[in-house]
């Protein structure tokens, strides 16, 4: 067998074993897809929160509200978002409850005031 005709072989071979380690590496397990999917749970939610919530801010206060102070979440089924307000604010506190199981605002809460509750 001539040189190039080893080289060649040993290049395949190479290739072979580099597929079937990427392929191996690619596989997860049942935790890392769970992991994955409450990951992806998470950003929906707080994203939908971050589109819904300051807009029903403005549209009760005329306030306009970009980052939260504080967020409370348990990682599945609800983020809660709350604000103190500046000196310029029309309000002191607000606080808003996304809920993914109705798939919107669940609770608004301005100054103590409830003015959602579903």
């Amino acid at each position: 067998m001539g040189e190039l005709k080893k080289v060649g072989l040993a290049l395949v071979g190479a290739m072979i074993i580099g597929f079937i380690m990427v392929g191996m590496s690619k596989q997860q397990s049942n935790e890392e897809k769970e992991s994955a999917a409450q990951i992806r749970t998470l950003v929906a939610m707080q994203e939908m929160a971050n589109q819904k919530c300051p807009k029903l801010i403005l549209d009760r206060t005329g306030t306009q509200v970009y980052f939260p102070s504080k967020t409370d979440t348990d990682k599945t089924t609800y983020v809660t978002m709350e604000w103190v307000g500046e000196s310029d604010s029309n309000f002191k506190t607000a606080s808003c409850t996304l809920k993914l199981s109705i798939g919107g605002v669940s609770k608004l809460v301005i100054d103590d005031k409830v003015l959602i509750d579903k």
